[in-house]
């Protein structure tokens, strides 16, 4: 008789949480950050979870970016997807390094390991239209126009911080690499998988892959994943606690619990702005939708990382549901 299928649950970390923009970017401080990140997972393991980690990669894949257009007169740039599995190897090798050592100090025999993660995307998607998606440091407008002038890269003001290259962000159609994933899983290792929402590639007439310069929103290349691998709970950090509703004014309201039904609503009313909660919420959906029965309804949970395992214990985050447990 084989043993009883472990939960698992899929955790989508903010390419922020190991590149914060307070730091200058060194190894050591991304490594140092990553180990703090990583003991906010050892009391889901610990708990007889099986975990599978994703990340975004906006500071990271930007400044790859900005290395490659600041040395192109002396070395060849290489294009945006290539850059995307620049970050995806490199991120995923510290987050990989860092689980595998806080683990070893907690006691726990766990393998991790980091696969850099295809996924395709429609080349006729608007968004290749329309660069939205912001990636890279903040710039002055001069600065800017001038980066623009000499590349050729969109440029438009984020956040009220300064200006930031847009790149487009089209939708994720499938991710190509799952049966790596299963047979990690299968194998009892812990997979970082779809960093920075997967690289981004097409299918020509001919059947062959081809990257495109896009980058993916992870939270919404998570949902696919959680998914596929039948996921308990699909949890994406952020940097607040829970969800709001008239976020950031005197009529604010923490979400504790709503419904597939409730997020729409609240979506379509304006409460979540695509700069902000909207991304997530959409992630949200495209999951709960999809969601099989496993170990009762799929469950999603925004939080933030210092809330991880409180929340997945249902005692902090928001938590958001297929239909009312009531």
């Amino acid at each position: 008789m084989s043993s009883p299928r472990k939960k698992r649950v899929v955790v989508a970390l903010g390419g922020n949480a190991a590149y914060p923009p307070t730091i200058a970017g060194t190894a050591e401080e991304q490594l140092q950050l990553m180990r703090g990140v990583c003991q906010h997972f050892v009391e889901i393991i610990r708990a007889g979870w099986q975990l599978v980690l994703t990340h975004g990669n906006g500071p990271v894949v930007g400044n790859i970016l900005y290395r490659m257009a600041r040395t192109a007169a002396e070395l060849p740039p290489m294009p945006m997807d290539v850059c995307v599995a620049h970050s995806q190897g490199g991120m995923g090798y510290m987050l990989q390094q860092s689980l595998a050592n806080v683990l070893h100090d907690h006691g726990m025999s766990v393998v991790v390991s980091c696969v850099i993660t295809e996924v395709e995307v429609d080349p006729k998607d608007p968004a290749f239209q329309n660069p939205t998606k912001p990636v890279g440091k903040f710039f002055t407008e001069e600065d800017a126009l001038e980066m623009a002038r000499r590349t050729g890269w969109t440029f438009a003001p984020d956040s009220g911080r300064g200006w930031r290259r847009m790149v487009a962000s089209p939708k994720p159609q499938k991710i190509l690499d799952l049966h790596t994933i299963d047979a990690l899983l299968d194998a009892g290792v812990l997979p970082i998988a779809c960093g920075g929402g997967g690289v981004p590639v097409v299918v020509r007439d001919n059947g062959h892959l081809q990257g495109v310069p896009a980058v993916i929103d992870k939270d919404l290349t998570g949902a696919m994943l959680a998914s596929h691998l039948h996921a308990d709970a699909y949890i994406m950090l952020t940097g607040v606690e829970r969800v709001a509703l008239d976020f950031n004014t005197p009529n604010q309201r923490w979400l504790d619990e709503i419904t597939v039904d409730e997020a729409r609503r609240y979506a379509a009313q304006g409460q979540f702005p695509a700069g902000s909660m909207g991304p997530k919420i959409e992630a949200a959906v495209t999951f709960l939708e999809g969601a099989p029965e496993v170990s009762g309804e799929g469950l999603v949970i925004i939080t933030s990382l210092e809330k991880t395992f409180e929340a997945l214990m249902g005692r902090a985050g928001t938590r958001i549901t297929a239909q009312s447990r009531t």
